[in-house]
């Protein structure tokens, strides 16, 4: 009853109630544009690249759009090429320093590097789109195109998926400028929730028939499924305060004396870098397979391609966790700027108690970093290979073990956490109780 109330108490606040549908509108958009065809494609020839997409790379990211890559749809590359480009422009921030002087001119600076990322996803599209459209004609038979002349439907079917990839673009920061919460990350979210469903059921009839194990192993594994939730919750959320106590200045009797102010806490989080370590060793581990195909065709080079194409391979894994934890490390290293954390705090009148502000802060900060980021990237990386232990140890299906961990699920946790954090802002901005924490509804604010 208390969270029926705290829903009711959503339908009042005028303004939210609005940017949730907004939300929800340009959601349904999103998820309708994943089922339209390419023009010039039979819709009723796409079996094959369904089959190509069930598993391995190609299924994670089919997942990541929402089942738009196996239909061969307008919005076939998603909105991953965004991502890439994001991920490239805050890489590149690091060393070239006119990125570094956008970054510190506040919000003019921002809209100058999200103009430039843009023209980056435009360019990684037309990279990507051609590589998209010859793979549908290395897969599909030739009866699936309708179209005579291939350069014609090459050419025209690029501008479109960019096309869509851009307008993917722009209903993302719809979401976020009208809506509520991250659209790119709504949008990811979306996509693969959109893929839960189907997933779900082809294991559970897997499961049912045969020797599959029965319901009791659907029990196990819903029981695993939930466990690994909570876990990764408790990664997201997971802080280590530090404690920071102010000190304020008042006249009294012709001189200033400091009085101390109330102890408050620097909020470190555990996984301070969040899915970003695991989408770049997703990244790198395309390379490998890849060279090894193109400078030789000896056993040894097969193999080598065999092993970082199955995602739930042991070799696969084992160099996946390694990349994530060391990626954790370096991402955790360029986003949390510990000296300039140390700087505020001395010009806050902060400090933590015992430690003298200015350098030895930053040390002391950086020290703790550096002591908490190694459990949580180990922690990191075990979420993260946890879909290879469910289908080796479970004999889970592969489109439903990419649920049991890895980006999917830790992109799910964190962007609905990230919503509701959003929903509870504006609730207790209107006097109502939160939905972390559900109750009588206070006296609203007009």
């Amino acid at each position: 009853m208390k969270f029926i109330d705290t829903i009711k108490s959503i339908w009042k606040i005028e303004e939210l109630k609005n940017r949730i549908i907004v939300t929800l509108g340009l959601l349904l958009v999103y998820r309708f544009g994943a089922q339209v065809v390419l023009p010039g494609v039979d819709a009723s020839e796409l079996a094959s690249l369904g089959t190509q997409t069930q598993d391995g790379l190609l299924g994670l990211l089919n997942a990541f759009t929402g089942g738009a890559f196996a239909n061969a749809s307008v919005f076939a590359l998603g909105i991953m090429p965004y991502i890439s480009a994001s991920i490239v422009v805050q890489l590149m921030g690091i060393a070239i320093p006119y990125l570094q002087k956008l970054q510190k001119e506040g919000e003019s600076g921002r809209k100058k590097i999200n103009q430039i990322t843009r023209w980056l996803t435009i360019a990684i599209t037309l990279v990507q789109g051609p590589g998209y459209i010859y793979n549908l004609f290395a897969t599909l038979p030739a009866e699936a195109f309708v179209i005579p002349n291939q350069t014609v439907f090459v050419v025209s079917s690029v501008i479109i998926i960019s096309t869509g990839c851009i307008f993917s673009m722009w209903l993302g920061e719809k979401i976020t400028d009208k809506g509520i919460g991250n659209g790119i990350s709504l949008l990811i979210m979306v996509g693969i929730i959109a893929t839960l469903p189907q997933s779900f059921v082809q294991n559970f009839s897997s499961r049912v028939s045969g020797e599959g194990g029965g319901m009791i192993m659907v029990l196990i594994e819903l029981v695993i499924w939930f466990v690994i939730i909570l876990a990764s919750v408790l990664l997201v959320m997971a802080v280590r305060q530090v404690p920071v106590q102010y000190a304020r200045r008042t006249a009294g009797g012709g001189y200033e004396k400091n009085v101390f102010g109330s102890r408050q806490y620097i909020p470190l989080k555990l996984n301070a870098s969040g899915v970003m370590p695991i989408i770049f060793a997703q990244a790198i581990m395309f390379v490998p397979g890849l060279i090894a195909s193109q400078v030789s065709e000896s056993e040894t080079a097969q193999g080598v391609t065999a092993a970082f194409s199955d995602i739930f391979g042991l070799w696969y894994n084992i160099v996946f966790g390694l990349l994530i934890i060391i990626f954790t490390y370096f991402y955790t290293a360029i986003t949390v700027p510990t000296n300039k954390m140390a700087d505020d705090l001395k010009r806050s009148g902060g400090f933590i108690p015992g430690i003298r502000p200015g350098s030895e802060t930053s040390e002391y900060l950086d020290k703790i970093m550096s002591q908490i980021t190694l459990p949580g990237s180990l922690f990191l990386a075990l979420i993260a290979i946890f879909p290879a232990i469910a289908v080796k140890l479970l004999n889970v299906q592969q489109g439903w073990a990419l649920f049991f961990g890895g980006t999917s699920l830790l992109i799910m946790v964190g962007v609905a956490i990230d919503t509701m954090q959003q929903v509870n802002s504006y609730l207790l901005n209107r006097h109502y109780d939160g939905l972390m924490k559900t109750g009588k509804n206070r006296k609203a604010v007009a």
